[in-house]
């Protein structure tokens, strides 16, 4: 489903909720007292701001007695191919979380990444799949990013290795456009940015990725990825481990001053590659 379309499918969800809240006379509030959130996000659920996940899709259809429609429209909005079926279920938190701590130690966090970056990323590791797959993955990328652009967006605190810099993915044009993204992002203060160095040596997880969110409603998720494979973490001392994983990365980190200026040095880096090739 294109990028688009599936923005305008959530509109339409986020319009008839609204319309079926209405014609049973409840408030944003009152609905969401009963779906345990709170109103502000029955709100953003109808402007399509967030999107809800499958069990409260459920429950506004027991509350407001639409006979399993909010369950379907959810249903085909998050099962596509567009994320692998291990990562669905974390896509759906990332959009709901008022804060999100990523750590990247290969490649750039798919919240940052541009299109291209993200095309060079898909061919890599499917370089036999179709043009509609590639673009579907891409269209992914892109849909998950913007909850970075929303009003309400989520504080998003970012670590990445000095090898997602310097590993020039799609070509060095390609990689030089795609710091040049992160360090606008940093310079909007849309993100807190942070390099961790090679000459820093060993480093806390150091087997993959790792992303802790956090929620208004809800206990904090930690979720780690390997390859093909990734954990939603729920149980509070495993999340608690996690975040203290976090913390040694934040500490090991160049500051963010020094972390943006060894983006943009990268990037003229990478662009004075280009030209001599």
């Amino acid at each position: 489903m294109a990028n688009g379309s599936r923005l305008a499918a959530w509109e339409f969800f986020g319009t008839e909720l609204r319309r079926r809240r209405e014609d049973m006379g409840l408030s944003q509030a009152q609905l969401g007292a009963l779906v345990f959130v709170s109103g502000t996000y029955i709100g953003q659920f109808e402007q399509a701001i967030r999107k809800p996940q499958m069990e409260l899709a459920i429950r506004f259809d027991e509350i407001l007695k639409t006979d399993g429609i909010f369950e379907r429209l959810c249903l085909g909005l998050i099962n596509d191919r567009r994320y692998a079926d291990y990562f669905a279920k974390a896509a759906e938190l990332e959009a709901l979380a008022t804060k999100i701590c990523d750590f990247a130690p290969t490649v750039v966090p798919g919240l940052l990444q541009t299109a291209e970056y993200a095309r060079a990323v898909t061919l890599a590791t499917n370089p036999l799949a179709t043009e509609e797959y590639i673009e579907e993955k891409v269209s992914g990328r892109m849909d998950r990013a913007r909850i970075l652009k929303d009003a309400t967006r989520s504080v998003y605190w970012v670590i990445l290795h000095e090898n997602v810099v310097r590993i020039p993915v799609g070509g060095p044009e390609c990689m030089a456009r795609q710091l040049d993204h992160i360090a606008t992002l940093v310079r909007e203060r849309t993100v807190l940015m942070q390099v961790l160095p090679c000459a820093a040596g060993a480093f806390a997880v150091m087997n993959g990725t790792l992303t802790l969110m956090e929620f208004d409603d809800a206990p904090p998720t930690a979720y780690t990825e390997a390859v093909y494979s990734g954990n939603l973490l729920d149980d509070p001392a495993v999340v608690k481990r996690a975040y203290a994983a976090y913390d040694l990365l934040r500490a090991a980190a160049l500051s963010p001053e020094a972390s943006l200026a060894l983006i943009e040095s990268a990037a003229e880096d990478h662009r004075r590659c280009a030209s001599t090739t």
